[in-house]
């Protein structure tokens, strides 16, 4: 009976130091090693300020910039300790309200512009995503244009340069990064700033 709980506790503590320890060291040192980016959460660092990270969304209220798709996370949005969606369905009266506010918003913002994009008026699954679709970009496009004094097809240049294509050419649709169009905006991409800075 010893000799059987010794040898129990052995193998528990030799999976301990295994599962526990060994591993999770071996997977952080090659993440930092081959992709130290992704591994520290894909930030975006403009003189040793961190402005966010690719891969979780931010508010952004301001007519001057695009507008994120809505965060369901509570009790404050885009929190990604308190990842979830709504998990309101289609047919729940919150959910109907909440869209409608969200309808009311964005064509009191932009009375001139077509249909409101889906995207642009619920949660995703994560309460976290940091894209639009490129048709929830080009709904914004001339809101933006006009407050920041644009033209059309400078703020439709910035839009293409934040677009991202299909995985492998084939899973999802094209998407734009919010964060990245305005910082594109703002010009603070690739290093370049200005005075403006990112008020949302």
């Amino acid at each position: 009976m010893r000799s059987l709980i010794r040898q129990s506790l052995s193998l528990l503590l030799a999976m301990t130091l295994i599962t526990g320890l060994m591993y999770p060291l071996a997977v952080t040192a090659l993440a930092q090693a081959l992709f130290p980016r992704q591994a520290n959460g894909s930030l975006i660092v403009r003189g040793g300020r961190v402005l966010g990270s690719r891969l979780i969304g931010q508010p952004f209220r301001s007519a001057g910039y695009f507008w994120s798709r809505p965060s369901a996370t509570a009790p404050r949005p885009y929190d990604a300790a308190a990842s979830s969606g709504s998990n309101l369905g289609p047919d729940n009266p919150a959910l109907r309200a909440a869209v409608a506010r969200r309808v009311a918003a964005l064509r009191a913002a932009d009375p001139g512009a077509g249909p409101v994009p889906v995207d642009l008026v619920t949660a995703s699954a994560s309460g976290l995503d940091p894209d639009i679709s490129s048709a929830a970009a080009l709904y914004q496009l001339a809101r933006v244009a006009r407050a920041r004094h644009l033209s059309a097809a400078q703020v439709r240049a910035m839009i293409d340069a934040s677009t991202r294509g299909r995985q492998l050419g084939v899973l999802g649709e094209p998407r734009v990064n919010v964060l990245e169009l305005n910082l594109r905006l703002d010009g603070l991409w690739h290093g370049r700033r200005t005075s403006r800075g990112l008020a949302r």
